[in-house]
């Protein structure tokens, strides 16, 4: 009978899925306040990185079908643009609830990789311009730093202008 990989103390899916990939990244913990009314932008202070370098993981249906779209903390995401980029004609915010059921991961905590369920990824275009990115590692308090192709690689993702500033 085989064994059942150990896991690895502290990893998340996420990691687990980066590690198991052979994919260069780096983890960044820090302490998080649950007063904070951004997660990401509260990442990005605590790690001293520009909010252009940091990453929000966000849940839309396009169509009836879960999408997950990737944007920059400093902005926003654009609904129309997000739905023209897999071919659909109307995107929602999806239920929270159903965000994390479907990924496996809490509101604030849900990373791109490493998800429950295998979603449909568009990752804004602006992610290109960086060396590395930085996006939840599975947990409110840590990031995960990467490449955006190692990213768009490990998701199948599409890259698209999909962020407002």
């Amino acid at each position: 009978m085989a064994k059942k990989p150990k896991k690895q103390p502290g990893g998340t899916p996420a990691t687990v899925a980066l590690t198991a990939a052979g994919t260069a990244f780096t983890v960044h913990a820090y302490d998080h306040d649950p007063s904070s009314p951004s997660y990401g932008e509260e990442a990005a202070e605590a790690l001293g990185v520009s909010p252009d370098r940091v990453f929000k993981t966000l849940v839309a249906d396009v169509d009836g079908e879960l999408t997950v779209a990737v944007v920059p903390v400093a902005g926003s995401l654009d609904l129309k643009a997000l739905a023209a980029a897999v071919g659909g004609k109307r995107a929602t915010m999806a239920d929270p609830a159903a965000a994390e059921r479907t990924t496996g991961y809490v509101r604030g905590g849900i990373s791109p990789l490493g998800q429950r369920k295998r979603l449909r990824t568009v990752l804004d275009a602006s992610a290109r311009a960086h060396p590395t990115i930085y996006v939840s590692a599975g947990r409110r308090g840590l990031e995960v730093e990467l490449s955006a192709e190692d990213l768009a690689g490990l998701t199948g993702a599409v890259f698209a202008e999909i962020g407002r500033a």
